[in-house]
């Protein structure tokens, strides 16, 4: 008896299965689709169900080797792609396909093979994004019968051949070389005018300090001819307050000529009647006496009588 305890025992212990995490069990009972075990405790009944097929529900890369693909300018290039998928329905991965991960690597080919098909080789070179979007969108949708979703494509590589790569570093060094040039060329223009400019602010700013210089000269020029006409007339009218006379006007009119002419070759001409008016006023000095400063001789002293008393 113990030993039908012992065999009814040894088949419950076989019989619970543990699923783990992120991981989905596919049950058949007597060859035909039961049910899908989640993550946790189960039982299985002996004989009668199975487990068809443990399906893992994380996300999954499927790296494609290197594959030749045409473009639309008959250009083969080697391109390799990975693809990021998850199954999110168990049942369908294990029934919708022979064999799931085969068939979306095929497809993945020929999508690739398709998309690029229609691009040229710059096209296909500059367009990563907008293959790997197309690529994305159609696989998703095709997979989604097989149990699988299709969350993003990425080309890994693309090897155009080796001739057209030497012509693509041609281009690329003749491209880099313009620029070079152009860079040059543009910080030449820029020197020169900035150079031209400070040409001109120099100009500028020296034409501005002749023009400030002359009209200071200018200035001080007028009010010295101002100072000198003023103190010509502050004269005048000193000599008008003291009442002079025509005679010492006269004399003033010929001091004034001989101050123009002093250092200088210049030959004065007097008219007549300023002579005439000096002449009379040296006659009339001599015989009035006035305005004679000569000095008197000294009056001889008269020789001393001595005293007879005393000698």
């Amino acid at each position: 008896m113990w030993i039908v305890g012992l065999v009814v025992l040894f088949i419950l212990i076989i019989s619970l299965k543990i699923v783990p995490q992120a991981t989905e069990y596919v049950i058949e009972r007597l060859g035909k689709y039961n049910k899908t075990w989640e993550a946790g405790l189960h039982f299985l009944i002996p004989v009668i169900d199975r487990i068809s097929k443990k399906v893992t529900l994380k996300e999954q890369v499927l790296d494609s080797p290197p594959q030749p693909v045409i473009t639309k300018d008959n250009v083969t290039m080697q391109i390799d792609t990975v693809v990021y998928f998850k199954v999110f329905d168990a049942k369908l991965f294990s029934y919708g396909a022979v064999n799931p991960i085969s068939a979306l690597s095929n497809l993945t080919a020929t999508t690739l093979r398709n998309i690029v098909g229609e691009l040229e080789l710059d096209d296909t070179l500059t367009s990563r994004d907008t293959i790997n979007g197309k690529m994305t969108e159609i696989l998703d949708s095709a997979t989604d019968q097989w149990g699988i979703k299709v969350n993003r494509v990425e080309l890994k590589n693309i090897i155009p051949p080796a001739e057209i790569q030497n012509a693509m570093e041609k281009q690329m060094k003749a491209e880099r070389d313009r620029r070079e040039t152009l860079l040059e060329a543009e910080g030449h223009k820029a020197a020169v005018i900035t150079r031209a400019e400070g040409d001109k602010q120099a100009m500028i700013l020296a034409a501005e300090g002749e023009r400030d210089a002359r009209i200071a000269r200018a200035e001080g020029e007028a009010k010295a001819i101002l100072l000198a006409k003023e103190a010509e007339a502050d004269g005048l009218a000193a000599l008008k307050a003291a009442a002079v006379d025509a005679a010492v006007l006269e004399l003033k009119k010929y001091e004034a000529l001989v101050s123009l002419s002093n250092g200088t070759a210049s030959k004065i001409i007097i008219p007549t009647d300023a002579v005439e008016m000096i002449k009379s006023n040296v006659i009339f000095s001599e015989t009035s006496g006035i305005g004679d400063v000569t000095a008197e001789a000294p009056k001889a002293k008269k020789p001393s009588k001595k005293d007879v008393c005393c000698d």
